[in-house]
C-alpha cells in the first residue's frame, strides 16, 4: 500500500500542494485540497518511469520503490478531509515528496493473500494510512499514535510485503527483526505476523524470558538462525524468515552465539518510548549493531509518544527517516474512552466500589463476551484482589510479574476468549496488548505515572470501538504528587474532575528514568554518531 512517488516534480509541486509550518524546529507538511484539479491532472500525465524516480542527492535505497503503489489514488478532498479529521501530521525528510495516504484498503496494492488479513476492518487507522505508503516505498518510517491505533499491521504489512515482492536483499534466513518492551506484545506480535506468513509459507520465531532457553534455542537452530549450526526444513514446513522478542532475551541468545541478526534489514522497534524509558537502551544498541549496516536496512519505530530519547535513537539508527503523527507528539488519551474519577477517603471502600461498578456495568460472573480489566500498583496487591473476586463467585483471572510465563500466558489467552471474563493486573498489561471486547478499564489503584494510566485505559476503547475507565483516586502520597497531571488529562478529554481539586494542581517537571530531575528534552538531537580521531 503505498503511493507513487512524484520526485521529478520536485519540492514546487509540494509547495503548490500543501502548506507549511514550523514545529520544534522542523518543517511539517500538511495536505491541503489547494489546486485539486491541477494536481489531479499531473497524475494523469505521469508515466510509470516518472512515478519511480529517486533523487539520488537523498542517499534512498531506489532498489526498494515500489511501482503503481496505489490503486485509484484518492482525491486532493478525500486526503485533506481524511488529514483534518484524525490530526494527521507528517514531517518528511528534505527532497522527498507528499505521498497519498492509504484511506481506503482499495488503494492498496499488496499481493491478495495478505489483504485477506485486513478482512472484517472498514479501514485503514490513521496511523496506517500515512505510514504504509512511505514504509512500502522502503524509506525509514517514524509512526506516533495512541494505544489502540493498530501499529502492529502499519509494520506488519509492509514487512511481509517486502519479503512476498522479493524486495528483501537476504533471500534466505531472518530478515525481519520485531524489539518489544514485553513478553506479552512479543508473543501477541509473534502470532499476528505469523498469521500474515502462514499464506506464503513465511514463519516467525518469538524469544522472550521467564521460560527456559532450550525450546527457544531449538526453534532458531531449526530455522537456520543459529551461527552454531543450520536446521534442516522439512517438506511444506515453513520457512522462518521472523524473529520477535525482547531486548534481554534477543541479547543473551546472540551473545550465545545462537541467534544470528546479521542478515536482518527490516528492524522494527515497537514501544520505543517504553523501552528507552525502562532502560533498554544499551541493549538496542548493541543488537541494531549486529544487523545490517544502516545503508542496506529500512528501521521502523513506533511510539506512543516522542521524547527527546527517542529522537536522539532514531537520529542514529535510522536514515532520513518520514515522521507521521496522529494527533500529538505527546501521549495523548484514547479519545473514545470515557474517564471517571471516583475519589475515596478510604481506600477501604474499594472492594464494595469494585463490585457495585462490576454490578453496574452487567458483567456476568461466569465470564461470556464482555470483559473487564482491573489494574493494580503491586503484584501482591493484585494477588488479594484476584482471591477477593473469586470468592464473591467471579470467574476471575490475574496477570503479574510473581506467575509464571506459561501461567501469564494461559491467563491472557483464557480472558482473550472469553473463558475468564475479568482479569487483574499490574502494568504487566498496560501497554500493547490487544484484547478484543474490553468494555471497561477499572484502575484499583493510581500507577506510579501519568504515561502508565493512559497507557491502562488504553486497553479498551480499541479498533474503532468506546470503552470506559473509571478510577478509585485515594490521594497516597505518589498519587497527591500527580493529581495535576490526571487533572489536566481529564480537562482535556472533557471529563468531570472536580473531585481531585482538593489535591495540589501542581504539574511535576518532567523527568526521565535514567537521567531525572537533569533530562532536558530541549537540547537538540545529534546528526549521528560522532567519530573521535586520537593522534
Amino acid at each position: 500500500m503505498a503511493d507513487a512517488i512524484e520526485e521529478s516534480s520536485g519540492q514546487n509541486s509540494t509547495e503548490k500542494n500543501s502548506k507549511k509550518r514550523k514545529r520544534d524546529g522542523k518543517t511539517e507538511t500538511i495536505v491541503q485540497d489547494e489546486d485539486k484539479s491541477v494536481k489531479e491532472k499531473k497524475k494523469k500525465k505521469k508515466t510509470s518511469s516518472e512515478d519511480t524516480a529517486v533523487d539520488l542527492s537523498t542517499n534512498e535505497r531506489p532498489k526498494e520503490v515500489r511501482n503503481s503503489v496505489l490503486v485509484d489514488s484518492p482525491s486532493s478532498a478525500d486526503i485533506s478531509a481524511f488529514l483534518k479529521k484524525h490530526a494527521i501530521t507528517v514531517t518528511l525528510p528534505p527532497g522527498v515528496s507528499d505521498i497519498s495516504p492509504v484511506i481506503a484498503f482499495g488503494h492498496l496494492d499488496v499481493p491478495q493473500d495478505l489483504k485477506k488479513a485486513l478482512d472484517g476492518f472498514n479501514e485503514p487507522t490513521p496511523i496506517q494510512a500515512c505510514t504504509w505508503p512511505h514504509a512500502l516505498q522502503g524509506r525509514d518510517v517514524v509512526g506516533i499514535a495512541e494505544t489502540g491505533s493498530g501499529k502492529t499491521l502499519a509494520f506488519g504489512i509492509p514487512a511481509l510485503a517486502r519479503l512476498v515482492s522479493g524486495q528483501s536483499s537476504q533471500t534466505s534466513g531472518v530478515s525481519i527483526l520485531v524489539v518489544a518492551p514485553t513478553r506479552e506484545l512479543a508473543i501477541q506480535t509473534h502470532e499476528t505476523l505469523s498469521d500474515l506468513g502462514k499464506p506464503f509459507g513465511i514463519a516467525s520465531v518469538a524469544i522472550f524470558g521467564g521460560v527456559p532457553k532450550d525450546g527457544q534455542i531449538q526453534m532458531l537452530q531449526r530455522a537456520g538462525v543459529s551461527q552454531n549450526g543450520r536446521g534442516k526444513k522439512s517438506k511444506g514446513e515453513a520457512v522462518t524468515r521472523i524473529v520477535v522478542g525482547t531486548p534481554g532475551r534477543i541479547l543473551d541468545l546472540m551473545q550465545e552465539g545462537v541467534c544470528d541478526l546479521s542478515g536482518v534489514d527490516y528492524l522494527v522497534l515497537d514501544e520505543a518510548d517504553r523501552m528507552l524509558d525502562k532502560g533498554f537502551e544499551n541493549d538496542i544498541r548493541q543488537i541494531i549493531q549486529q544487523t545490517k549496516p544502516l545503508q542496506e536496512r529500512q528501521t521502523m519505530m513506533f511510539s506512543a509518544t516522542w521524547p527527546e530519547a527517542v529522537r536522539r535513537l532514531a537520529s542514529i539508527f535510522q536514515r532520513n527517516p518520514v515522521r507521521a503523527t496522529v494527533g500529538s507528539d505527546d501521549l495523548t488519551a484514547n479519545s473514545r474512552v470515557e474517564q471517571s474519577v471516583e475519589v475515596l477517603d478510604d481506600g477501604r471502600r474499594k472492594d464494595t466500589r469494585l463490585v457495585s461498578h462490576l454490578n453496574a456495568l452487567s458483567h456476568k460472573k461466569k465470564g461470556g463476551d464482555t470483559r473487564v480489566l482491573v489494574f493494580a500498583l503491586y503484584k501482591k496487591e493484585a494477588s488479594r484482589v484476584e482471591s477477593m473476586l473469586r470468592s464473591l463467585g467471579y470467574t476471575v483471572g490475574a496477570l503479574h510479574g510473581d506467575m509464571t510465563q506459561n501461567a501469564r500466558m494461559d491467563a491472557l489467552e483464557k480472558f482473550k476468549n472469553g473463558t475468564t471474563g475479568l482479569l487483574v493486573a499490574t502494568d504487566v498489561a498496560a501497554r500493547g496488548l490487544d484484547i478484543p471486547d474490553v468494555v471497561a478499564v477499572i484502575n484499583y489503584t493510581f500507577p506510579l505515572t501519568i504515561e502508565d494510566y493512559i497507557h491502562r485505559i488504553g486497553r479498551t476503547g480499541r479498533g474503532g470501538k468506546t470503552g470506559k475507565s473509571i478510577t478509585f483516586f485515594t490521594g497516597d502520597d505518589h498519587e497527591r504528587a500527580l493529581a495535576g497531571e490526571f487533572a489536566r488529562v481529564l480537562r482535556e478529554g472533557g471529563f468531570e474532575y472536580e473531585g481531585l481539586k482538593k489535591f495540589p494542581m501542581t504539574i511535576k517537571k518532567k523527568e526521565h528514568s535514567v537521567y531525572g530531575a537533569f533530562y532536558r528534552d530541549d537540547i537538540p538531537a545529534p546528526k549521528g554518531p560522532t567519530k573521535i580521531k586520537f593522534s
